[in-house]
Order: C-alpha cells, then structure tokens, then sequence
C-alpha cells in the first residue's frame, strides 16, 4: 500500500525583498578619460577571486541552501546578494567607460573564474563568517585599487561600494 507523502515545501516568501544598501545616492557613473590599466583592475572586483560575482554566488548559494525555518536570515542574505549585484552592475558600467571589455576574465595570473573562488561551508554559522571574511576581502582590495587609480570619479564609486560592504559587515556581525 503506498502512503500519499506530503511534499517538501520551503514557506518562505522571498517576495518583495530589496537590495541591502545604505540609503545614500551613488555617485555619477563617469571616468577621466578612457584608461585600459584602470579597467583591468576593476574586472579584478567584477570577476577576479574577490569580486562581486563571487560575493553574489556565494551569498545565493548559501541562500539556497537555508532551511526555510531560517526566513528571516534568508531574506537577508538574499538582499545583501541583490545589493553585490548593484555593485557588479555599476563596475560593469565603469570598466566599460573605462575602454575595458566587460567579461569574466582577468588579468591576474588563473585570470579565468571559478568555483574554488567560493568559500561554502555547510552549516550556518560558518556560512556567515565565511561571508564575513569575503566582505573584509573586498573592502581590503577596493582600497588597494583607489590607492592605484588616479581617477577621482571612478575611486568615488569605489568609495561609495565600501560603505555598502562595511555595511553588509554590520549586518552580518548582528546575525
């Protein structure tokens, strides 16, 4: 006799969800002039190993991977992934502006992304400080990349991505 089973379902709205930024504008989405070495360093934070397109596949990942009876933390996790996307987005823009070719390549040394750019942990509170620890990374590289670009509108969007990244760390600390 075969049981009628209920099938597994995940409750957890993620409707409605919005970016997890500061509420402060961006600066305007301009360069200097055109400069090839600038957007090449900048596709190091689009798609290197510390780049927003790992912060955004991690956090998704992790997203995915949360049981629904963590909504509250999948949410979060969900608008902070949303808020690394703006981020790609408006890097995307500048390399581009920059002359750069917007891609998934860079010029570092296995300039190709990965998976093993990914840390992912499989319990939650490791999750969080492997996200923790990524943040931390890319604010590190976002200030080494403003002390070598001298382009005062491209370092204020830079800038102006570090305090969302700050800011995910505040919010990630509290978790």
């Amino acid at each position: 006799m075969e049981r009628n089973r209920s099938p597994l379902v995940n409750d957890c709205s993620l409707q409605g969800i919005r970016p997890i930024m500061l509420d402060l504008p961006y600066p305007p989405i301009q360069v200097k002039e055109k400069n090839p070495q600038y957007a090449d360093l900048l596709l190091v934070d689009y798609c290197g190993s510390v780049s927003e397109l790992s912060a955004i596949l991690q956090y998704i990942n992790n997203e995915n991977r949360m049981s629904g009876e963590h909504c509250s933390l999948m949410r979060t996790i969900l608008g902070i992934a949303m808020a690394e996307m703006m981020h790609l987005q408006k890097l995307g823009e500048l390399i581009h502006l920059l002359g750069g070719n917007v891609c998934f390549e860079t010029k570092q040394p296995n300039g190709m992304w990965s998976p093993s750019c990914l840390t992912l942990p499989y319990h939650i509170p490791q999750m969080i400080q492997a996200d923790l620890e990524a943040e931390r990374a890319a604010i590190r590289q976002y200030k080494m990349h403003i002390n070598a670009i001298r382009d005062d509108y491209v370092n204020a969007v830079l800038k102006r991505i570090i305090q969302d990244e700050e800011y995910h760390i505040m919010i990630l600390q509290s978790l």
